[in-house]
């Protein structure tokens, strides 16, 4: 039997970054390369004088042979003529024998001649006298190299994350290669790497303990790793962490020689100029204030010695002036702040100038206009041209400004910095990855359109939980191209797939759907309600959520569907073979079970205290429930660091870094020795003896609604119901509970008249009190002119939209009406045109609605909280219902203030608009493009019944 192995995780036809077929078992084919064929192997040579990295790539490939069938092939720097079959791994420039197989035209080199970062695999016969196969892998450079040799390790079945997931490698007893050319093309992002920040309650603790132990700290054996997984992933650089409790990298020993021997290059964050962390490095009792206006000539005296040492090494520096760590630039007005970073950049270059012996236009150099340094770019800044700009997002996923017409002319090009994890005002997300894989593509999407092709850099936090979202990144960056709106979703789910077994696909696609839904609307890290951020060591108040539990299911639904994607990856979890099991855990299992735990907790101590007011005989009991789930994140968290014998100990902070670890707060409650019947009512504030009313039943919706009946003494309570008229449809007609039943209340539509609306009752008694639940059913809605195929009907007073499913566009220009799956409160959102184009205004989609009254309407428009993409372009859209007068709506706010505060914890800008409506029936509602690229993600029309909940009605 013959396995073939394809790239990318063995995934995804079509978007293979290169392709080679590899067998475990060899057929005898003369053309078939033999890697080993259980006894013996083909050397794997590389050239002494070839850069250092390519020896280690080289040492990689042969261990990762070891990892497949057991035994490693050697790794030689020299051929002798008598080898049958070799792999030859080197650079164009620097391994002669590559050089001699050029000259002798048995290898193309010259696709490969400065370029940045290709690769070229090719088996070649008879390449010396003597030696009748070999398999050259020729980089253009040392990472071009790295590259393909990993493509090939990829083949084998060895991931990149097969260490720092633990993806368990396939043991066979032989490897061949099938006769191949490929050819790599470049890269879509010139520099692309990750940034290793807020590592106090994960990587350092890890990294102290269980990697370099002896330093106490992250140093050079857990870079290694680092470094390694970035080369695997066709990564190129990495920021070190840099908070106060880390050692800055480069007062490390070992670690830039570490990254040297990977061929990974050192990058840094927004605050740290020339490579140099203030954080843990400057002394200001020794060195005074970091204040360029008045500290000048200490600020340059270390940064000159720190250019001095990393100027043998490959390096991005940062062009940079803020203040320690990552506070504001010291300084007096912004215009003498303005002065002296234009100062800085001319001292920093001259530094470059000074140490690197070459043309300061020739060094990597970026700019990050991040906080209050983007105002004084924009204030006229003096930037040298060949400087990247690298914008920031604003630390929540939405990217604050991407180059202008002019700016991207510019020779140093833009890039971007992207947050998958963050800590800091108005709230951390810090513990699991919940940035859905279309909102990182919709942004980088529109970077990408803008030119910002050189630089880009994610914030992983720790890396782990982030190894999805880091891997995505990553591949975007690699080759941007192989992506769209249509697949973008698929990404994960094959990678995980691959790693598990594709008859997983099913469910995986549906819990990574619902998972990343739900920390979308909510990160498990808010679910605490407090948007604001107190302190490092300040607990948050923890407040009822605006999730309800009374109205729209929204509380249920959500806890209902974390249960249900826990359980499936429980599933999962239980019939993996052992072997997979801990990597399962760490990508999978944990955060989707860590997220529902926390849910519940959140959710079921908001149910008790509201069952406290209403004296329900559950609450006591839901209040144990809330330690339960309290003690069972911390139990998984304790799970999580104590797979494979404790190697990730430390890694995952019990129950990770939240905004609190206290338990929430619960009420307890006495019973009075009684048995006594109470009703709650779908969608009632109140409950009350005496009447109630269900929501209005509609044709169209043929939803069911409930009650509960529930107890509010110690003693058992036995209940009766009954209905007044037959179209009344109860699942339950009686019970005895201790606490409380549900039933359920459906309408047979046979029953009811008509197009008439039909009026009922149902009466729960105990005996003593009887509770009347009045009931309405709406059978208008068979009248042809209203059917919610046509139309978007009106329920109960809301008309909730889904705005991929308009009924008619009319696009102008270059605007196209892109649907956006798996991204916003209804999970589709519609962008309003692409950000790259700026004609196409007056495009418009048109939504066709009815209502059965005339009178003022509220309309609400739920965006992403997008900011403009440069400064001559706004976040403006219309709205025109009917032949009214266009009302313009922009969802501009400041940054920082307490309204972008809202808007970016709950992902979402909220637009209220005052309508009128002049008579009942068919109406239309025109959205209307001004500014390209706003994103809608649902509307609502409230006619007057709009209730109280987080995320509005569901969509019809």
């Amino acid at each position: 039997m013959r396995i073939i192995i394809l790239f990318l995780f063995l995934t995804i036809p079509g978007w293979l970054f290169s392709q080679v077929e590899v067998v475990t078992r060899l057929s005898g084919n003369a053309d078939e390369f033999v890697l080993t064929d259980g006894s013996t192997f083909a050397k794997i040579c590389f050239d002494a004088n070839d850069d250092p990295a390519v020896r280690k790539v080289a040492e990689l490939f042969a261990s990762d042979i070891q990892r497949v069938v057991g035994m490693e092939p050697p790794v030689v720097t020299c051929l002798r003529k008598t080898e049958e079959q070799v792999v030859i791994v080197g650079t164009v420039e620097k391994n002669s024998m590559i050089r001699e197989l050029g000259q002798a035209g048995k290898l193309n080199l010259k696709e490969l001649e400065g370029q940045w970062e290709r690769y070229l695999i090719q088996t070649v016969d008879s390449p010396f006298p003597g030696i009748e196969k070999a398999l050259v892998v020729v980089g253009s450079d040392l990472r071009g190299a790295a590259y393909g040799v990993f493509s090939i390790s990829e083949a084998m079945g060895v991931s990149p994350w097969y260490w720092w997931a633990d993806i368990p490698v396939h043991s066979a007893s032989m490897l061949g290669v099938k006769p191949v050319r490929y050819l790599s093309k470049a890269p879509s992002v010139k520099y692309r790497g990750i940034f290793l920040n807020d590592e106090d309650w994960g990587l350092h603790p890890w990294a102290a303990a269980e990697k370099d132990p002896k330093l106490g700290d992250i140093g050079p054996n857990t870079y290694e790793k680092v470094f390694e997984l970035l080369l695997r992933s066709k990564g190129n650089m990495v920021a070190p962490a840099m908070h106060e409790c880390t050692k800055a990298f480069f007062t490390v020993p070992g670690n830039i020689e570490m990254a040297h021997q990977y061929g990974i290059m050192i990058t840094t964050s927004h605050c740290e100029p020339l490579l140099y962390n203030n954080a843990s490095e400057w002394d200001a009792d020794k060195q005074g204030e970091w204040n360029y206006e008045t500290n000048r000539e200490e600020i340059v005296s270390v940064l000159d010695k720190r250019v001095q040492q990393a100027a043998a090494y490959d390096n991005i520096y940062t062009i940079a002036l803020r203040g320690m760590h990552d506070e504001g630039m010291k300084g007096g007005s912004d215009d003498a702040k303005l002065n002296a970073l234009e100062q800085a950049i001319l001292d920093q270059r001259g530094l470059l100038g000074k140490h690197l012996q070459k043309p300061v236009g020739e060094i990597p150099q970026i700019f990050v206009p991040y906080k209050e340094v983007l105002g004084l770019y924009e204030k006229g800044l003096n930037l040298p041209d060949d400087i990247t700009i690298v914008w920031p997002d604003d630390n929540y996923g939405y990217i604050k400004k991407l180059s202008n017409k002019d700016e991207r002319s510019r020779v140093g090009g833009s890039g971007v910095y992207y947050h998958i994890s963050y800590l800091g005002w108005p709230n951390d997300y810090l513990w699991l990855n919940t940035t859905p894989p279309a909102l990182m593509f919709a942004e980088m999407h529109k970077a990408w359109s803008l030119g910002a092709d050189k630089y880009w850099l994610i914030n992983v936090g720790d890396i782990k939980p982030g190894e999805m979202g880091m891997q995505l990144f990553l591949d975007m960056a690699w080759d941007f191209e192989k992506f769209n709106f249509e697949n973008i979703n698929k990404h994960q789910i094959r990678i995980l797939s691959s790693f598990f077994g594709e008859k997983y696909e099913t469910d995986l696609a549906y819990i990574l759907d619902r998972y990343y839904y739900h920390g979308f609307t909510r990160k498990p890290e808010y679910m605490t309600w407090d948007w604001r951020w107190n302190s490092l060591f300040a607990h948050e108040k923890v407040k009822d959520t605006d999730l309800s539990f009374i109205n729209y299911r929204e509380a249920e639904t959500r806890l209902a569907e974390y249960s249900e994607i826990t359980a499936k990856a429980k599933q999962i979890l239980e019939r993996l073979p052992e072997e997979l099991k801990a990597s399962f855990f760490q990508l999978v299992y944990y955060p989707v079970k860590g997220a529902s735990l926390y849910n519940h907790e959140l959710l079921i101590a908001q149910r008790n205290r509201w069952y406290a007011q209403q004296h329900r005989a559950l609450t006591n009991q839901l209040a144990l429930q809330v330690e339960m789930y309290h003690d069972s994140l911390s139990s998984l968290t304790e799970q999580y660091n104590s797979l494979l014998n404790g190697k990730w100990k430390g890694m995952m902070t019990a129950p990770g870094f939240l905004p609190t670890e206290q338990l929430s707060p619960t009420v307890q409650i006495e019973l009075p020795a009684i048995a006594r019947i109470a009703v709650h009512v779908e969608g009632q504030e109140s409950d009350s003896i005496g009447q109630a009313c269900l929501p209005v039943f509609h044709l169209q919706n043929r939803e069911d609604h409930y009650f509960e009946v529930y107890n509010q003494g110690a003693l058992p309570v036995s209940w009766t119901a009954s209905a007044s008229d037959t179209w009344i449809q109860l699942d339950k007609m009686e019970g005895r509970t201790d606490t409380q039943q549900h039933v359920s209340v459906s309408v047979d539509w046979a029953l009811v008249p008509e197009k008439k609306v039909a009026e009922g009752d149902v009466v729960v008694s105990d005996g003593d009190q009887t509770i009347k639940i009045h009931v309405v059913a709406d059978n208008r809605s068979r009248d042809s002119l209203v059917c919610s195929e046509r139309f978007f009907v009106e329920n109960n007073g809301v008309i909730s939209i889904s705005p991929t499913k308009y009924h008619r566009k009319d696009e102008k220009g270059g605007v196209r009406f892109q649907i956006i799956d798996g991204l916003g409160y209804a999970n589709a959102s519609l962008q309003l045109g692409n950000a790259r184009y700026d004609d196409g205004a007056g495009s418009s989609v048109t939504y066709d609605f009815y209502t059965s009254q005339a009178g003022s309407i509220s309309l609400y428009t739920y965006m992403l909280p997008l900011f403009p993409k440069d400064k001559s372009h706004s976040t403006r859209y219309g709205i025109q219902v009917d032949d009214s007068e266009m009302v313009v709506i922009s969802n501009d706010v400041a940054e920082y203030s307490k309204e972008w505060a809202e808007n970016v914890v709950r992902n979402s800008a909220i637009n209220q608009t005052k309508l009128n409506i002049d008579k009942p029936g068919v109406h239309t509602l025109k959205i209307v493009v001004i500014d390209p690229g706003m994103i809608l993600q649902k509307i609502v029309i409230d006619t007057g019944g709009l209730k109280p909940s987080y995320l509005g009605p569901p969509v019809q």
